[in-house]
C-alpha cells in the first residue's frame, strides 16, 4: 500500500539527492504560539534550518494526508486554522482517516519523519512525566515514541511544567540516550540547568551523529533525545521561571483542566505571568534546537556517503 505522503518538492529533491533534512512539527504552530506570532516563528526555524545547510520539513495531517514540508499556502492556512486535532500515536490514523487537519506532536512528527526517511527532528521540548502522575497517570507518549521511532530528536530538554526526574527515569527504563549537549546538566527548557545530570553528555554534531549511526548497525531499535540549552543570554533562570510555573500548575488543577488540554493551558498562562518572556525564549531555543539539527543531519549524511 502507498503511504499517505505529500512532500514538497523541495523536501523530495533533498530526499532523492541524500541531502540533510530535518523535520519540525507543526503543534507548536496550532497549540504553541499565537498567530500571527507562530507562522512568523515556523517560517523563521525554517530559515534556520537552511542557514546552516539543511532543508526543514515541516509536518501536519491535511485532506486525509501526511505532509512533509508545507508551502507558504499552507502553513498560513495550519497557523489560522480552527479545531485543529492534536495528534500523537494514538489519533494520527483516525485523523488521516476522517479527513481531518491534525498538528504533530514529537510523537507523531517522529513517525511521520521516519516514514519519509528523515532522522533528524527539532523541536521545543519534549513531553513527559507530569506532575501528580503518581495518582493521575499522565505520562506523555512522546516517552516510549523514544523506544519505538530510530529519530534523533533535539530539544531544549522537557518542559520545565513536568516532574523532570520522573520523566528522566521513565526514559532510562525505556531504554532511551539522553545526551546533553555541551553539558553535563539536563536543561529544563526555559532554563539551562534543571539541577539534575543528564546520563550522557556530547560536545559535538558528529558524536551525535555517529551514535545515531552506531545504533542502526547495531540494530537498536528507537531514537535518542539530544538536551540542547537554551542559548545563556535567552534563559529565564529556574529561580524566576518557577513562581510563575507554581501558580500555571495550581490554576489549572483548580479549574480542572486535564490530558492534551494541560500543556497549552500552562504555556499561555506563563506567557502572561512572564509578561510575554516565555515566548521570546521558546522561540530562541526552537532556533537554537533548528541549528543543531541541522548539524547533525548534515554529520548523518557525511557518514553514510
Amino acid at each position: 500500500m502507498t503511504l499517505p505522503l505529500t512532500f514538497t518538492p523541495e523536501v523530495r529533491a533533498a530526499l532523492d539527492e541524500g541531502r540533510p533534512v530535518v523535520a519540525l512539527e507543526s503543534t507548536i504552530i496550532t497549540h504553541g504560539m499565537p498567530f500571527p506570532q507562530n507562522v512568523e516563528a515556523a517560517r523563521a526555524v525554517e530559515a534556520e534550518v537552511r542557514a546552516h545547510g539543511a532543508v526543514p520539513a515541516t509536518i501536519a495531517v491535511m485532506d486525509g494526508r501526511i505532509h512533509i514540508g508545507l508551502s507558504d499556502a499552507a502553513l498560513d492556512a495550519l497557523g489560522q486554522a480552527q479545531g485543529v486535532m492534536k495528534l500523537s500515536r494514538a489519533d494520527l490514523a483516525a485523523c488521516l482517516a476522517m479527513g481531518r487537519m491534525g498538528a504533530t506532536t514529537v510523537a507523531a512528527t517522529m513517525i511521520c519523519a521516519a516514514l519519509a526517511g528523515i532522522e533528524v527532528f527539532a523541536t521545543g521540548g519534549i513531553g513527559g512525566v507530569h506532575r501528580g502522575a503518581d495518582t493521575s497517570f499522565d505520562i506523555s507518549a512522546d516517552l516510549p515514541e523514544f523506544a519505538l521511532t530510530a529519530v534523533t530528536v533535539v530539544a531544549a530538554g522537557a518542559k520545565a511544567i513536568l516532574d523532570l526526574p520522573k520523566t528522566l527515569e521513565v526514559l532510562e527504563t525505556q531504554g532511551v540516550p539522553v545526551i546533553a549537549y555541551g553539558q553535563d546538566a539536563f536543561p529544563a527548557f526555559w532554563s539551562r540547568d534543571s539541577g539534575l545530570r543528564a546520563p550522557l553528555r556530547m560536545d559535538s554534531a558528529a558524536q551525535i551523529a555517529a551514535a545515531q549511526v552506531m545504533r542502526g548497525q547495531l540494530g537498536l531499535s528507537g531514537g535518542q533525545l539530544v538536551a540542547n540549552p537554551i542559548p545563556a543570554e535567552a534563559e529565564i533562570p529556574l529561580d524566576e521561571i518557577g513562581p510563575a510555573i507554581e501558580t500555571a500548575l495550581a490554576e489549572a488543577e483548580a479549574q480542572g483542566i486535564a490530558a492534551k488540554e494541560v500543556t497549552p493551558f500552562l504555556l499561555d498562562r506563563i506567557f502572561a505571568l512572564t509578561d510575554g518572556r516565555s515566548l521570546d525564549a521558546n522561540i530562541a531555543l526552537v532556533l537554537n534546537n533548528a541549528r543543531l539539527a541541522a548539524q547533525i543531519a548534515g554529520e548523518i549524511v557525511r557518514l553514510r556517503a
